[in-house]
C-alpha cells in the first residue's frame, strides 16, 4: 500500500459509500479500514493510483444523514476481513477518517453531482 498515491498533482476525487447499517460504519472508524463490493474496488483503486487524494463520504442507507469522511489510505487488498460478518464483500483497505459526525443530507442540498444528471448529493 502507499500513501498518498503517487502521482502527487492529479485530481482529487469523492466517493459517496453507502453501507447498509451503522455497525460497519462504526467498525471503520475504530479500525481505519473499509471493504465494499468488488464492483466498486476497481474504480477505487484506479482513483487512488491517478488522483492526489481520494476522499469517501459515508452515509448509512436510510438514514438521511452523512456520518463523517475519510481519506483512502491504500489500495484495496484481496485480504478480506470478517468484521463484516457479509459475503459479497471485497478486500479491505486502508481509511484515514478525518471527521466522525452526523450531518443530516439538508445541509447538503446545494451540492449537486454533475456525473450524476445534477441530482443531489446524498
Amino acid at each position: 500500500s502507499k500513501s498518498p498515491s503517487p502521482r502527487q498533482n492529479m485530481l482529487v476525487r469523492y466517493f459517496i459509500m453507502k453501507s447498509s447499517n451503522l455497525q460497519n460504519i462504526d467498525i471503520s472508524q475504530q479500525k481505519g479500514i473499509w471493504s465494499t463490493t468488488p464492483s466498486n474496488e476497481r474504480k477505487l483503486n484506479g482513483a487512488f493510483w491517478e488522483s492526489s487524494m481520494v476522499y469517501l463520504i459515508f452515509s448509512v442507507q436510510g438514514s438521511g444523514h452523512f456520518q463523517g469522511f475519510a481519506r483512502m489510505g491504500s489500495l484495496i487488498g484481496r485480504e478480506k476481513s470478517q468484521d463484516w460478518g457479509s459475503a459479497g464483500f471485497g478486500g479491505v483497505f486502508k481509511v484515514d477518517w478525518i471527521r466522525k459526525e452526523s450531518i443530516p443530507f439538508r445541509f447538503a442540498r446545494h451540492l449537486l453531482n454533475p456525473w450524476n444528471d445534477n441530482k443531489k448529493v446524498q
